[in-house]
């Protein structure tokens, strides 16, 4: 039987797996540590070792990828009926906000919400920026990283100054149009943004 796995703990095998089946090969720490939010490389390589030492993961010594899942135990990553995601903090839908890390708050999806193929995250929202489009302030979003878009597509975009905000992103000839979804606001003009990721569903919570 194998030992329990702890949130954090099937949250790294699940990014493990997926960015594997994608990438044919494993992730680094540091990869981990920037797609989980979790910011200490020494906190990285302790949850690598209790999954190493549980028996879900085997550490070849020497590399940097050396991460293998073991095969028998590969589903417990990706058989489940939910997905823990984590909430990495906030996101503008208005003004450009910075988010913020709390690597304690996590949310549960569908599987059918995510691709299986590459790791996940949440932001809540904070603005109206995005309200026609039916993104309310304090709503979830749930965001596939990824660093690439197409025009239309709702996006985490990473302005030059170092903020962030959620809206859709458009490419035009000279520049990029960060498009809000409120006829009363006016859109972002840049000529370089980087996609952190694509809004691919929605969370709303009734209080």
């Amino acid at each position: 039987m194998p030992a329990t796995l702890y949130t954090r703990e099937r949250q790294l095998l699940e990014f493990i797996t997926q960015f594997i089946q994608r990438y044919g090969y494993s992730p680094t720490l540091k990869e981990i540590g920037d797609a989980l939010g979790m910011g200490s490389p020494a906190t990285v390589h302790e949850h690598v070792d209790r999954l190493r030492q549980k028996g879900f993961i085997n550490k070849l010594d020497g590399t940097a990828r050396g991460i293998e899942i073991v095969e028998q135990y590969a589903k417990a990553a990706t058989g489940k009926n939910i997905i823990d995601l984590p909430v990495l903090g906030f996101i503008a839908a208005g003004a450009p906000l910075e988010p913020y890390s709390d690597p304690n708050f996590y949310m549960s999806v569908a599987p059918g919400m995510i691709s299986a193929d590459k790791p996940s995250y949440i932001l809540q929202v904070k603005g109206t920026s995005m309200i026609e489009d039916g993104i309310m302030d304090g709503d979830f979003v749930v965001i596939q990283h990824q660093q690439d878009a197409k025009s239309g597509d709702i996006v985490v975009a990473l302005l030059p100054n170092g903020f962030a905000t959620l809206k859709r992103i458009y490419f035009e000839k000279d520049r990029i149009k960060l498009m809000p979804a409120n006829s009363t606001m006016s859109p972002i003009f840049a000529t370089h943004v980087k996609i952190q990721g694509k809004c691919v569903g929605l969370i709303r919570k009734f209080v």
